[in-house]
């Protein structure tokens, strides 16, 4: 328990496999897996494994730049909306770099086109690495 580090209600986070830097994420604890905002998602192979490609919008001020990446399909859930509406989605699984924290994460790809975070940083990504401060942001990446 000691070795918790804090973080706020919002962070910045690095997911390096995808190319992503200081993505700001909502951490959300009603959340059980992370979610990220993409597009295009296609189903493809990757070093012959099932895989997945996606367009992610990397800049929540500059929806025109996209990144297009490619990683292994982790799974496929049914996971139930912050709207109630129950969806099958892909998930991947990659690390995260929170801070000095540098841990693997499971995310499931979907539109969250209509929300003010790209990505939610849920239950399941937490773990025992966190303590959450929902009073303040930017706890544990100083933005």
């Amino acid at each position: 328990m000691n070795n918790r580090i804090i973080i706020g209600h919002v962070e910045n986070i690095d997911l390096p496999d995808l190319g992503i830097t200081q993505m700001t994420v909502r951490v959300d604890t009603g959340a059980q897996t992370s979610s990220l905002h993409v597009d295009n998602i296609q189903r493809t192979k990757l070093d012959k494994k099932p895989a997945v490609s996606f367009d992610i919008h990397p800049e929540i001020h500059n929806v025109d730049k996209t990144v297009r990446c490619t990683a292994v399909l982790h799974d496929i859930r049914k996971v139930k909306s912050s709207n109630g509406m129950t969806e099958q989605r892909y998930v991947i699984k990659t690390p995260a770099i929170l801070g000095e924290h540098k841990w693997n994460i499971e995310i499931t790809l979907t539109d969250r086109s209509d929300m003010t975070y790209l990505m939610l940083l849920g239950r399941q990504a937490m773990g025992d690495h966190f303590f959450i401060d929902p009073a303040n942001g930017f706890v544990a990446s100083q933005s």
